[in-house]
């Protein structure tokens, strides 16, 4: 597969829906992962990412304008020992529960299907990265509905052993912005990872579609020694 240019590819989309990139610094040292969403509607707009615990949730920024808060409230982001699980709704919850019960990650997402919101049918997407003495691997996953038909579910997970540095994977929900949103397509995306944490949380930002982009977050972890530093931008103030 093609690298690609990150910034070129968040450029093209009005609309990705909400995405994951997940890859390796070029200097090789940290395991990267961001983690953002957008909005269309008041209800998905309405919301900021909050730091809770070792992850992250989602909150409604005026609680007075909060609609339906099942699709859009919710854990991204959540730590089991030496994994880290980032998703796009509360599977989030079913891997952490179902790993801390020594199902794998694809067992886990075995037990959940896209979401309930036709005509869309929005993707679960899912990603875990594994870190233990020195070594890092990571997976992807999309649940998504067959060619937009809610009968069947297509399942996807791809894994990623010795990550290469100043590479990652990126997959979102949606591959591009019409009416219903058609799910995304193929294989996660191969794109270059540049710069410190806050170089590369600007230059996605600053690349998401003005109107729609709502939070993201990222982080960086060192391989070495787990430890991590993060942040989050948030268009609500």
């Amino acid at each position: 597969m093609k690298l690609i240019s990150l910034k070129d590819e968040l450029k093209r989309n009005s609309y990705p829906g909400r995405g994951i990139i997940i890859g390796k610094s070029s200097d090789g040292s940290k395991a990267v992962v961001a983690y953002f969403i957008m909005g269309r509607s008041v209800n998905s707009r309405n919301r900021i990412f909050v730091e809770d615990g070792e992850g992250i949730r989602t909150e409604a920024f005026d609680p007075s304008k909060l609609e339906d808060p099942s699709l859009i409230i919710y854990a991204p982001v959540r730590v089991l020992g030496n994994k880290t699980i980032v998703t796009n709704g509360d599977q989030t919850d079913t891997i952490y529960e179902l790993m801390d019960k020594q199902q794998t990650f694809e067992q886990a997402l075995r037990t959940r299907e896209f979401e309930p919101d036709g005509p869309n049918y929005t993707p679960r997407i899912s990603g875990i990265m594994h870190i233990e003495n020195g070594t890092y691997n990571y997976a992807m996953s999309i649940l998504k509905s067959d060619d937009g038909r809610p009968e069947s579910c297509d399942r996807f997970t791809f894994a990623y052993n010795n990550p290469i540095n100043g590479e990652g994977r990126f997959i979102h929900t949606y591959e591009r912005d019409e009416n219903p949103l058609p799910s995304f397509e193929g294989e996660p995306v191969r794109v270059n990872i540049e710069g410190n944490i806050d170089d590369f949380a600007n230059m996605i930002w600053d690349n998401l579609n003005e109107d729609n982009k709502v939070s993201l977050f990222v982080r960086f972890i060192d391989i070495k020694t787990g430890k991590y530093e993060s942040r989050i931008i948030n268009k609500n103030k």
